[in-house]
């Protein structure tokens, strides 16, 4: 598949959680940093989608320790939450 293609899924994958605040969070997340991301990132993010909303926000906020295979520079960039837009 080609990369715009793999975006696009990408986008609507983190955009249709299932709850308002995931949808802010991974998906403003995804808006915020996918367009720089490497194809590994990219392949970290997908690992990501499969993870449940709950634990994702529980990492991002610092609820819950991060797994190691999610430990690193994505998820230090999400745990910033300076993506989340919260006029919407």
């Amino acid at each position: 598949m080609d990369r715009e293609t793999r975006l696009k899924r990408l986008q609507f994958r983190a955009w249709h959680r299932g709850t308002r605040e995931a949808d802010f969070l991974i998906g403003g997340f995804f808006d915020r940093y996918s367009q720089d991301w490497s194809d590994k990132e990219l392949d970290w993010f997908e690992r990501l989608l499969v993870e449940d909303d709950v634990d994702v926000m529980a990492w991002a906020i610092g609820t819950l320790p991060v797994p190691p295979a999610f430990d690193g520079p994505e998820m230090a960039n999400m745990q910033q939450l300076d993506y989340i837009d919260a006029t919407k």
